[in-house]
């Protein structure tokens, strides 16, 4: 990840997703997508978001992918089970997760952009 580079992390078909996009887009903020579901995620990449940002934070708590989780798996959610949770189902991790200069950003809200972009 380049310091210079926005980077869009998420699922094309998220309304979130769709609402950051069009904000970017209006401003022209150059950045890239990455959609979990057809670019993948792997170890080394999820490792690296993890660097950026608090693994029990990037949890989508509301998603139905949440709500289909086991009450074990609910109860055991350390850093650790996260991740290999995250690997096995990235529509786990709130969405979009904003990549800029090095630093991360979680869920869409158009003031908060207009701060990490001014």
């Amino acid at each position: 990840m380049s310091n210079n580079t926005t980077l869009l992390y998420g699922i094309k078909n998220c309304d979130t997703i769709k609402k950051a996009i069009k904000w970017l887009d209006a401003n022209k903020i150059p950045y890239a997508f990455h959609d979990y579901r057809v670019d993948g995620l792997d170890s080394a990449l999820l490792e690296s978001l993890c660097q950026l940002s608090d693994p029990q934070l990037m949890l989508n708590k509301r998603s139905t992918s949440f709500r289909a989780l086991t009450d074990e798996q609910k109860e055991n959610l350390d850093n650790e089970s996260l991740k290999a949770l995250f690997l096995a189902t990235p529509t786990l991790i709130k969405r979009p997760l904003l990549v800029n200069n090095d630093s991360a950003h979680l869920g869409f809200k158009a003031d908060q952009y207009q701060a990490i972009f001014s």
